[in-house]
């Protein structure tokens, strides 16, 4: 039970003193990036599909 409690109280005490945490503009910073870093990713999907989608038609057609 010991080794449980000691732990606990070290890693307590890395994350409170030995973690460099972001601020508060920083998280919103990356945050929108990774945002937009989605939207952009979603879209390129959606298109390739779309792609595919219509050029699977057209080939489908011929048959």
């Amino acid at each position: 039970m010991a080794k449980v409690v000691n732990y606990f109280k070290e890693s307590y005490d890395e994350l409170v003193n030995k973690v460099s945490w972001p601020t508060w503009a920083e998280l919103q910073n990356s945050a929108i990036v990774v945002s937009i870093a989605s939207l952009i990713i979603a879209l390129v999907v959606f298109l390739m599909d779309l792609a595919f989608r219509n050029g699977l038609e057209l080939f489908y057609r011929l048959f």
